[in-house]
């Protein structure tokens, strides 16, 4: 059975088991009203109201003086409610205190906590798989100010994702349902880092079936599953080994072109960044030129006109369109105030 599954196998069935347990306590309750309230009727041959009456303050322990004076079977019968209700208020403490033990000690409480904090997220970033390369990446994702909603299978790894202040579901990936409780239709992208191939396509396939909009960037470990990553929906691919490669060797011909190219892509507090910024109808990039941006301190370095096109070092007098995306560089406080504006 799935983790997910599992968990709401078990808090359902504890939910069942406190359900029927309170039905239990209410028929006792309304079945010992009753059956001494006909005791006091038959034995005492007092009226049903006297009969109700003294059967409740028996019961409730309130301790009032009887309605009439009882007799020896009478008072034998005033010691059988009262023993009766002692026994349905304790056993209604027991009730309450081990459903309250219960939802402490497994967790069920904070984790229904996490669940309503993961519904109430939007444009957030799904990360399937914390192992060491989706804690890297999560880590970015933080520092760029996204919201990250880890699913993971494995207790430990989601122990971690919590401890850095992500938002957890626990459950398999690969799952619809998994994905539907991360918010796969509210997400802005989902990042695929399973440490396998075939479940990173698996959770790939899924997520795109539910939501066709959604960016989807896939961990590839072998050569031939960037085709199928692909093909099963991913907007990109990427192998770790292969991008430790190509790092590798750009730090042995060029290191301080990578240091700074580095440096500008990172999201700490640093004086500049380059950015790639959409440009939105009617926003205050729709229309402008590329010398207006240079004007307040932006310079373009490329503008994509799709997921292929694009254009590099554009002239001047280059006006910017709706749904396009431009590439600049400029300071990191005046590039997060630009995107706000787009």
């Amino acid at each position: 059975m799935a983790t997910s599954e599992r968990y709401r196998s078990l808090g359902g069935r504890t939910a069942r088991v406190t359900v029927r347990h309170v039905r239990l306590l209410l028929v006792a309750a309304v079945g010992a009203v009753v059956v001494g309230t006909a005791g006091f009727v038959l034995l005492e041959g007092w009226s049903i109201e006297d009969g109700l009456y003294q059967t409740v303050t028996t019961l409730t322990t309130v301790g009032f003086r009887e309605v009439h004076e009882l007799d020896q079977a009478g008072r034998y019968w005033a010691m059988a409610v009262a023993l009766a209700g002692v026994a349905i208020i304790f056993g209604s403490i027991g009730i309450v205190s081990e459903y309250l033990v219960d939802e402490v000690a497994s967790g069920r409480r904070e984790a229904r906590a996490m669940m309503r904090t993961v519904e109430a997220a939007t444009d957030h970033f799904i990360l399937c798989g914390y192992g060491r390369v989706g804690a890297a990446v999560a880590r970015e994702l933080s520092h760029a100010g996204s919201a990250v909603v880890v699913v993971d299978t494995d207790e430990a790894s989601r122990d971690e994702a919590a401890a850095q202040g992500h938002m957890i579901v626990p459950g398999d990936a690969t799952e619809d349902h998994t994905l539907e409780l991360a918010g796969v239709r509210r997400a802005r992208g989902l990042v695929a880092s399973v440490d396998t191939d075939s479940e990173n396509v698996f959770i790939v396939l899924s997520a795109r079936q539910l939501n066709p909009n959604l960016f989807i960037v896939a961990r590839a470990n072998a050569a031939e599953a960037e085709a199928k990553l692909l093909r099963a929906g991913a907007n990109r691919v990427v192998s770790p080994y292969g991008t430790a490669g190509r790092r590798i060797a750009e730090l042995a011909i060029r290191p301080r072109v990578t240091d700074f190219i580095d440096a500008a892509l990172s999201h700490g507090d640093l004086a500049f960044s380059i950015e790639e910024v959409p440009v939105a109808a009617g926003s205050w990039l729709d229309g402008r030129t590329v010398g207006e941006l240079r004007d307040e301190g932006f310079f373009t370095l490329a503008v994509f006109l799709g997921e292929e096109r694009h254009e590099v070092q554009p002239a001047e007098d280059r006006a910017f369109a709706a749904g396009e995306s431009i590439v600049v560089t400029g300071s990191a406080e005046g590039l997060r105030a630009l995107s706000a504006r787009s």
